[in-house]
């Protein structure tokens, strides 16, 4: 058994990848899935399409690899994190859709706990903020809208769980109700200092904890799959979140070490070792990773939407027709004309927190066009990144703080985007020679536990850069354009 094979169940589409002995990828298979947009503000998805996509995309990998499951020493399952699934107990069927972590209908009550002063607890238990993106409101929210979910909820007839801990109750066939600390921070229910569902957060929120599942270390048992499924039990023995996955992957193993995914939204997290830091510009404290019972903790700034805003010219504007092109458009633009983009389409995420506002553009012209509104919107994720580092600058003054950000996610191969990125934030911008770091991530979890794969300190000695891009604009003219972004930022705020 020298395989191993990675699950990647993300917001638009599901991958299976098959490494080797050698962490390098053998064979991959990827399947996307319908999105619903049931009315504003509201993103869905079917859990029937995520499991039917999962175990399509895995016989296909395996089969493509030209290996069998016995070959394969273990599993690892990354996922969209702060998505919601409720699921019957008996049967495995959803009560509902999934609520997908893009979705913001729970704003109001959001709302309405923090006007009751609720928000400094859950903080301080949490790391997170009182926000609609997390999974509690979305589940209270479920529980209160499924005819009779609550009292079948209290019964012990249903339970919750984010994608990997539904993926993993289907796999073993109903044997494991089980998540890991990564996914379990991220739910607005788990104190992520002591290590344990919060039942004051459970009280609060009418959550029976007879719903959530047993929380593990990223590297653990949890169990295997069933037999029918790829024709052999394989056992799934690595676990965690996209966003920490990729910081896995990433080998940012070291307090100071910073990461930025680049994904439908985009994800900065900086490692800060076994202590957890208490934002004052409302970032995210949370766990990057927990072996062996030690959670090592980061800090975390959430962009909504990155490459969400190619799929947006894409498929909205339709000015493109696949992402690629924004590259070759951005080279072409008008270098005078200073159009910004603002991609506030389901609100603005770090550092502030917006649920309400709405997307805008500044500085159009008769002659704006295709070219233009490609290059801001590239330009727009080079922004957003430099909000959520100069935040996490002010938060953690630590001595050791990496000025090189690593760079993974499908918008880290366009070259355009990661100059600019480097550009605006007067770093260097180092992306890797394995661009696929968040499947990579817990496929080295699920082969380190295998004792197929290295040690922390082999993985990291492994990691390798393939392209460092260097800043080259000028001082005065970054000041400028940044000075423009936050112009913008403020003036869509007020509206």
């Amino acid at each position: 058994m020298t395989f191993i094979l990675a699950i990647d169940q993300g917001t638009t589409s599901t991958r299976a990848i098959v490494f080797d002995g050698a962490m390098a990828v053998t064979a991959q298979s990827q399947q996307e899935f319908p999105q619903h947009f049931p009315q504003s503000g509201w993103v869905e998805h079917d859990p029937v399409n995520l499991w039917d996509t999962t175990v399509a995309t895995c016989r296909d990998a395996i089969e493509s690899a030209g290996i069998t499951a016995s070959d394969i020493s273990g599993i690892g399952i990354t996922n969209q994190r702060e998505t919601v699934i409720v699921w019957d107990k008996t049967t495995g069927d959803p009560v509902y859709n999934a609520i997908v972590w893009q979705d913001r209908r729970t704003a109001d009550t959001c709302r309405t706990l923090r006007d009751a002063g609720h928000e400094p607890m859950i903080t301080a238990r949490t790391g997170l903020l009182l926000d609609p993106y997390f999974s509690a409101s979305k589940l209270g929210w479920i529980l209160d809208h499924v005819d009779g979910a609550r009292d079948r909820a209290a019964k012990g007839e249903l339970l919750f769980g984010t994608v990997d801990c539904f993926l993993i109750w289907k796999l073993t066939g109903g044997a494991v109700h089980a998540t890991d600390a990564t996914n379990a921070a991220r739910t607005m229910l788990y104190d992520i200092h002591k290590g344990r569902w919060s039942q004051t957060i459970c009280g609060l929120l009418d959550i029976p904890m007879e719903m959530l599942p047993e929380v593990k270390n990223c590297a653990a048992d949890f169990g295997q799959t069933q037999a029918e499924l790829f024709g052999s039990p394989v056992p799934i023995y690595g676990v965690a979140g996209d966003q920490q996955a990729a910081t896995i992957g990433q080998a940012c193993f070291e307090p100071g070490m910073l990461k930025s995914t680049y994904g439908t939204g985009c994800f900065a997290l900086l490692n800060t070792g076994d202590t957890p830091v208490q934002s004052n510009n409302r970032l995210l404290t949370t766990i990057a990773y927990q072996l062996d019972g030690k959670p090592t903790y980061a800090l975390e700034g959430s962009i909504f939407v990155a490459g969400a805003v190619v799929q947006w010219l894409r498929d909205g504007l339709k000015i493109i027709s696949d992402a690629a092109q924004t590259q070759a458009l951005a080279e072409q633009a008008d270098p005078h004309q200073n159009v910004i983009l603002v991609p506030a389409f389901v609100g603005l995420g770090a550092p502030y927190w917006n649920p309400d506002c709405r997307g805008a553009t500044f500085g159009l012209t008769r002659g704006t066009g295709p070219a233009e509104m490609a290059k801001a919107a590239l330009e727009s994720v080079g922004y957003q990144t430099r909000d959520l580092l100069e935040a996490m600058s002010a938060d953690w003054k630590a001595t050791g703080v990496q000025p090189t950000l690593r760079v993974d996610g499908g918008m880290a191969a366009n070259d355009w985007a990661m100059q600019f990125l480097s550009d605006i934030i007067a770093a260097p911008v180092d992306r890797p020679v394995n661009h696929e770091t968040t499947a990579l991530g817990v496929a080295w979890l699920a082969g380190m536990r295998a004792g197929l794969y290295p040690d922390q300190q082999g993985f990291a000695a492994a990691w390798a850069r393939e392209t460092q891009f260097s800043p080259h604009m000028g001082e005065t003219l970054r000041g400028q354009k940044y000075d423009g972004w936050k112009r913008a930022v403020q003036a869509t705020l007020s509206v």
